[in-house]
């Protein structure tokens, strides 16, 4: 599959590890624009979105059956995962930064007396966003640095559980990445043992940030066994985490993945500026 890209940098990928058969996407590699990929998200929960979205990618899927929830997960530092092919994936034309607060917002005002879960955290940047009435099992949840540091070193940690190969539990680097991983596993345990957030009718979004995959390319280089042993081991949780939030949603969540080498800085558009418009 060819894809043209005009900025002259190709890779960044939009994967779907699980979606429920109500949410229908095609097989076909269309690219799709980096800032749209929240109407994507929108969309497929069932909500409106301001601009019309021309991307094949997506299928109307079943109206009346929305996914009970979102998860979309960012790995920065790589353009492309090893991740198992019974997904799909679409190339991303202009990888911009891009936030889920839309979806969010739509959740908050539609479903503000029930409890949905909305989460959005970029652990290393110790950027944590929760809102609503779900937010009291999440507390629990180890969201910064000095958090997820002494959370790693409890004895029913990713550490004791995951093949560490060239990765050390002696680096800063390394943790940093591990941390992220346990993250993921403890969001799922979590939800696991209040199961009855996954059961009730309000959508749920889980959005996170990753960067600990691209320190470790930093520290050690991209060639570097442990960048690969690192990009081994994160397919894996990702992988993992896809199907235990999938089957606690009783099949019936979207779970998506975005690599990203890097984010262009927005697009400064010459034609027309923000002022101009607003006259």
């Amino acid at each position: 599959a060819s894809c043209v890209c005009f900025s002259g940098v190709c890779g960044d990928e939009f994967s779907i590890l699980r979606s429920p058969q109500s949410v229908v996407f095609r097989d076909g590699s269309w690219p799709i624009p980096g800032e749209r990929i929240p109407d994507v998200a929108a969309l497929t929960m069932g909500f409106s979105v301001e601009e019309d979205l021309p991307w094949p990618g997506l299928a109307v899927g079943d109206l009346f059956h929305r996914p009970r929830a979102t998860v979309l997960v960012t790995v920065k530092g790589v353009d492309k995962l090893a991740l198992p092919v019974k997904g799909f994936s679409y190339p991303i034309e202009n990888a911009v930064p891009f936030s889920l607060d839309s979806v969010a917002n739509a959740i908050h005002t539609l479903f503000s007396e029930e409890t949905p879960v909305v989460l959005q955290l970029a652990p290393s940047e110790e950027r944590v966003y929760m809102v609503g009435k779900a937010n009291s099992v999440f507390e629990d949840l180890s969201v910064t640095l000095r958090q997820l540091r002494n959370r790693l070193f409890q004895d029913n940690s990713v550490l004791s559980s995951l093949p560490l190969n060239s990765l050390s539990r002696n680096n800063e680097v390394d943790l940093l990445f591990l941390s992220e991983l346990q993250v993921l596993h403890d969001i799922a345990s979590l939800l696991s043992r209040h199961k009855h957030l996954a059961k009730d009718h309000s959508p749920d979004l889980y959005s996170l940030e990753l960067s600990g995959l691209e320190e470790v390319g930093k520290r050690y280089g991209e060639d570097s066994q442990q960048f690969k042993d690192a990009s081994q081991i994160l397919v894996d949780s990702l992988q993992k985490f896809a199907d235990e939030m999938f089957n606690l949603y009783g099949g019936n969540a979207v779970v998506e993945v975005v690599a990203v080498k890097e984010f262009n800085s927005p697009l400064i558009r010459k034609t027309r500026s923000i002022l101009q418009s607003s006259q």
